[in-house]
């Protein structure tokens, strides 16, 4: 137990110092149920990876500090890093309105985005050794005032709806309520190419093209990044592809006419998704596989190798860490969207096996989103229900037409920033 002289002390991490600490404290977290596998997460020696690329972040760490005599007795100086928590800030869509005047009078008018300011909170520890002590409740409450003084609108956070101290943590002592319930859909990166659809063509958009198209459709999709310009052109996103049925007037090389004249005369059908690279910024690792598991998946792979052709559906080496690729912005229109889809996840497949260590690829979609039959992925390695919880921060409303964000229904698509993934 801690002694009654020591205080729990809320600051800015230090990259300076801090470094070594919270690496420690993100091992005494990570220890998975006895004889169970467990999924933990290598940062790569940066605890900010995970925010450093959104607009506004903040790493919070709660240090213990000592008496004199403590310290005096221990031979050191200074506090003990027992917790952390992790924040950023961004504008975000979060609902739409209609305008009241239209330019056009014989056209519909088309709905605008209604714009709001989210922060997003993750990356919260506490050490196993000072649970149940309020450190937890202390760092949220102390990011909470620092999404204030920044403008935020609202909060929110993404949690396994099993993991029941998170949910009580948030729901029960800090005020949020439970809010969307997305799927994260796994596939594995397979030793073998995948066969694309030969009556598909995929067309890669420039970064410009890309923010056009985006702002052009998806603008007025739930948590719509304002800032996809600086999404689409940072340097881990590896580029947005489009796919079309061959035979249509955009399937040959240079035929893309740019997104504006795409839109106005658009095929039948067309898909579209952008990739985005975690395997530089972080990686996995699946542990407390036995023995008998791990020589299984070591001979798949072996045979998958081998024979090519056949096209076994190996299992990933996943029991060393392993890299991720991130697939954002997937959509799509027409009655073979999906299909079209599915194409591009393929291509994606294939290019994520020519990136060392990449073991999956991965989306996060709406549990209601359409295209997500056109997203291969393995039901065992996939989570079908995440959790999001949110929190109102500001008195008054950003919008009147959407009023409180909190209480309105899902739609039928999200956006999911691959930053905050």
């Amino acid at each position: 137990m801690m002694a009654a002289a020591a205080t729990v002390v809320v600051r800015k991490f230090d990259p300076e110092k801090d470094v070594e600490d919270v690496a420690e404290v993100e091992r005494r977290c990570e220890v998975g149920p006895s004889g169970k596998m467990s999924l933990f997460t290598d940062l790569l020696g940066d605890p900010i990876c995970r925010i450093r690329h959104s607009p506004a972040f903040l790493m919070l760490v709660a240090e213990i500090e000592e008496d004199q005599g403590q310290q005096q007795q221990k031979g050191g100086g200074g506090g003990v890093i027992v917790g952390m928590i992790r924040g950023c800030i961004k504008t975000v869509t979060c609902g739409k309105k209609i305008p009241r005047n239209s330019t056009n009078g014989h056209d519909l008018p088309q709905p605008l985005p209604v714009y709001t300011k989210v922060a997003y909170i993750l990356g919260l520890r506490v050490s196993p050794s000072h649970r149940r002590m309020g450190i937890g409740e202390l760092l949220v409450r102390r990011m909470e005032r620092w999404f204030r003084d920044n403008g935020a609108d609202y909060s929110y956070i993404a949690t396994e709806k099993d993991n029941h101290a998170s949910v009580s943590l948030f729901t029960r002592k800090c005020g949020y309520s439970k809010f969307r319930t997305p799927s994260i859909l796994v596939r594995p990166v397979f030793a073998h190419r995948v066969r694309i659809s030969s009556r598909v063509a995929i067309i890669k958009l420039t970064p410009s093209d890309a923010e056009t198209l985006y702002r052009r459709r998806f603008s007025t999709t739930e948590f719509f990044p304002r800032d996809i310009d600086a999404v689409l052109n940072n340097k881990l996103s590896l580029g947005t592809f489009v796919a079309v049925p061959h035979g249509s007037a955009y399937d040959s090389p240079g035929s893309w006419p740019g997104t504006e004249a795409f839109l106005s005369d658009p095929p039948e059908s067309w898909g579209v998704l952008s990739v985005w690279n975690c395997n530089d910024s972080w990686r996995l690792e699946l542990r407390g596989a036995s023995l008998v598991r791990k020589g299984l998946v070591r001979t798949t792979r072996m045979v998958d190798r081998a024979f090519p052709w056949l096209r076994i559906p190996s299992f990933p080496e996943l029991f060393r860490p392993f890299g991720v690729q991130f697939l954002y912005g997937i959509g799509g229109e027409g009655p073979r969207a999906a299909a079209l889809v599915r194409a591009l996840c393929d291509f994606a497949h294939n290019a994520a096996r020519r990136q060392p260590g990449c073991g999956v690829v991965a989306a996060e979609v709406s549990s209601q989103e359409p295209l997500r039959v056109g997203i291969p992925h393995w039901k065992r390695l996939s989570c079908a229900e995440d959790l999001w919880c949110v929190k109102r921060l500001a008195d008054d409303y950003s919008d009147g037409s959407i009023g409180d964000w909190t209480k309105s229904p899902p739609g039928i698509s999200i956006f999911v920033d691959p930053r905050e993934f």
